[in-house]
């Protein structure tokens, strides 16, 4: 197989090439994908269905090496584990915009694996990993329906910049990956620094145009390497069947459709499948295998909710533009620092906020784009009972890290980045009926403002969906259902405050949406956040000046960072001591900001004592108590405070001559003397006899 590449421009001096024909060529598809010195290994398999599926299952992993930047792994053991949040996002955005794009029925095992081969630290992986599973199953015999392209978009000083580098996006105000065909966005994901939606816009436009150079790119190498597809086996309701089944449901199913609570909506829905099965059953006993009628009714169902929308009607009643009724309390959890409970028609959630010291921020170490720390960061849980269901109870899920991640960068550009606590969030799902990322995002918002945590702005989210008809008409559904999320075309979550966007999410079941259709969908969204914030500000419209009792204090001095090294001692002796001595616990900037967290005012009065005592600065014409460290024929060394020692001289010990140093002060001696002079190098000068005599001794 020859080697083919392809190199796309993306910017001024700024290229993609994907490559196939070097590597995993036993693959149903391979490309390598790379921008500067970032390489992306991509794959596609496929395999025959498993028996008994019903549903396509499209697995995608993405996983980074240490090796790929040089590095080693941290820990006992020198290998990667398990994925970690930024791998899992990464997966995540992958998969999404594939899905839609295999047939109907076509339920083989398709697995899509990327690989990080090299990592420069300015380039980031997600976005060529995203191309590159395109690519992969464009080369591969698979009923893929794409190509799609994918970019990343920022915005530095009004300009938009595509694939931007780590260093880049620390000064734009937009972070978008956008996913789609020609013309059409079929996913995107990001935050924004308080945006507007005509920004948004525009940069949907701007990565529109390389994506299409993208898709072209593709084409092209599939021409030149690509193999001929496969027949797709698919696994379709017989039509037969089908239309037994829709002649059956006339007349039946508009009235259960358009039950509005969930739980009694299903309930209607499953006496009505009942009578299907039993009534349709003998009409079928001589076909061979048993006819799924649970198949063909969920196809029917689907049918029908779809167009009683687009004959204005919904499911609960609601017009196509309002919100569900809202539920607002604060301050409901006594022993949080602060705590919220948002609802939304059937969706709540509980938001509970933890302040504490900086040392407790999370850590991460992203192989693309080095070490940092999060001082804000949001946990989000979706237990089976939200859905009024069973299962086991595990870890957090790849949908749980995903919504998580949605409401936190869509809060974290609110909270000041210079607030001296770390701050946690924790979203509990009690109830789910549609977008409860977007509860966790308001539930957020108001369980911070209860926690004192001065917030710039409040932010709600709400998500808008969408349904299509054949006739090319479209209808824009704002607070959609779990059951019109699932029968319909589009899932558009957006947040913001009252001055502009701050994160965003859209998964699409069609084939991309135009972007004057996402204005369109944005401008209905922003009237719905509008009219949330404004319940929201009813129930608490700024941060709570005082916090919690039960929340750490903190106090912060500054000292000279040359003390740094005297404040925490050989080993951390000095502050470790100060710790276990007072309970506190104490945050050390470089910059000598030092941030003392304490439970109670005695534990705050120790630490800030013993932090002041090593860390000051001698000041002229004070008084110390000091211990003689040194004795010589001219004087004596007497240290004042750790760290700092000054020259008492034999003419300051008394306010007579002193033939013997010893007369008045013997090594270990303590001494009040009086600091009467510092000179430039830092050098001390003390007098007892100055001190006696201020003392009045």
């Amino acid at each position: 197989m020859s080697i083919e590449r392809v190199t796309i421009e993306v910017g001024p001096e700024r290229t993609v090439t994907i490559e196939t024909g070097k590597m995993a060529l036993l693959a149903g598809g391979s490309v390598t994908v790379q921008q500067g010195d970032t390489i992306v290994l991509v794959t596609a398999c496929s395999a025959k269905p498993r028996p008994g599926l019903d549903f396509f299952p499209l697995q995608v992993d993405y996983r980074e090496k240490f090796s790929a930047a040089g590095m080693f792994p941290g820990g006992y053991f020198k290998r990667e584990g398990r994925p970690t949040e930024k791998e899992i996002l990464t997966a995540r955005m992958t998969d999404r915009p594939l899905r839609a794009l295999f047939p109907k029925g076509f339920i083989d095992d398709v697995q899509i694996m990327a690989g990080l081969l090299s990592a420069d630290g300015e380039n980031e992986a997600d976005v060529l990993s995203m191309v590159g599973a395109s690519a992969a199953l464009m080369l591969s015999d698979m009923p893929f329906q794409g190509p799609i392209g994918a970019i990343r978009v920022g915005c530095v000083d009004g300009e938009f910049i595509a694939n931007p580098t780590h260093s880049e996006l620390e000064n734009s105000v937009l972070d978008l990956v956008y996913a789609g065909v020609e013309g059409k966005t079929i996913m995107i994901e990001g935050s924004a620094d308080e945006i507007n939606e005509e920004l948004l816009r525009d940069a949907l436009t701007f990565a529109d145009g390389i994506v299409t150079k993208q898709i072209a790119a593709q084409r092209e190498l599939t021409a030149k390497s690509g193999k001929a597809k496969a027949e797709p086996r698919l696994t379709l309701v017989p039509d037969a069947v089908t239309n037994a089944v829709r002649e059956f449901c006339a007349g039946k199913l508009d009235d259960a459709c358009l039950v509005p609570e969930k739980a009694e909506r299903y309930a209607a829905l499953d006496a009505v499948l009942a009578q299907v099965v039993e009534a349709l059953t003998p009409q079928f006993d001589n076909e061979g295998d048993a006819p799924d009628f649970k198949a063909a009714f969920e196809d029917i169902t689907e049918e029908t909710v779809r167009r009683l929308i687009l004959e204005g009607k919904r499911m609960d009643g609601r017009a196509m533009d309002q919100v569900r009724p809202l539920m607002t309390e604060v301050g409901l959890l006594p022993r949080a620092h602060g705590s919220a409970l948002f609802g939304r028609g059937e969706t709540q959630a509980i938001v509970s906020v933890t302040l504490g010291p900086a040392g407790e921020a999370q850590e991460y170490d992203v192989i693309t784009g080095g070490k940092g720390k999060k001082p804000f960061f949001l946990h989000y849980n979706f237990p089976n009972f939200s859905v009024g269901e069973t299962g086991r109870i595990m870890g957090p899920g790849r949908r749980e890290i995903g919504h998580g991640a949605l409401a936190e960068r869509s809060v974290a550009g609110v909270v000041p980045k210079d607030y001296p606590y770390t701050v946690r969030a924790v979203s509990d799902i009690l109830g789910s009926n549609g977008s409860s990322s977007m509860a966790s995002v308001c539930g957020t918002s108001m369980a911070l403002m209860d926690a004192g945590v001065p917030l710039s702005n409040p932010v709600a989210g709400i998500s808008v969906g969408l349904v299509t008809g054949d006739d090319g008409r479209r209808v824009f559904l704002t607070d959609i259902l779990g059951a019109e999320d699932h029968y319909g075309d589009m899932d558009f979550k957006l947040s913001s405050t009252s001055k502009g966007i701050t994160g965003f999410q859209l998964d699409l079941k069609i084939a991309g949406l135009d972007i004057p259709g996402m204005y369109e969908a944005m401008l209905q969204n922003k009237r719905a956040r509008m009219e949330i914030l404004d319940q929201m500000n009813q129930c608490i419209d700024k941060p709570r000046e005082e916090l919690s009792e039960f929340a750490p204090k903190i106090e912060t001095l500054h000292i000279n960072p040359e003390r740094i090294g005297a404040l925490i001692g050989p080993g951390g002796k000095i502050i470790k001591g100060i710790v276990e001595m007072s309970g506190a616990k104490i945050d050390v900037q470089d910059d000598g900001t030092i941030n003392i967290f304490a439970s109670n005012g005695e534990s705050m009065e120790i630490a800030f004592r013993e932090v002041q005592a090593i860390a000051a600065e001698p000041e002229i014409g004070k008084i110390y108590e000091g211990v003689v460290r040194t004795v010589k024929d001219f004087g004596a060394f007497v240290e004042i405070m750790p760290g700092h020692d000054g020259l008492l001289h034999i003419s300051e010990l008394a306010d007579y001559r002193v033939q013997n140093v010893e007369e008045i002060c013997k090594l270990g001696d303590t001494v009040s003397v009086k600091v009467i002079d510092i000179d430039d190098r830092g050098r001390i000068r003390l007098s007892r006899r100055a001190a006696l005599k201020e003392m009045g001794e």
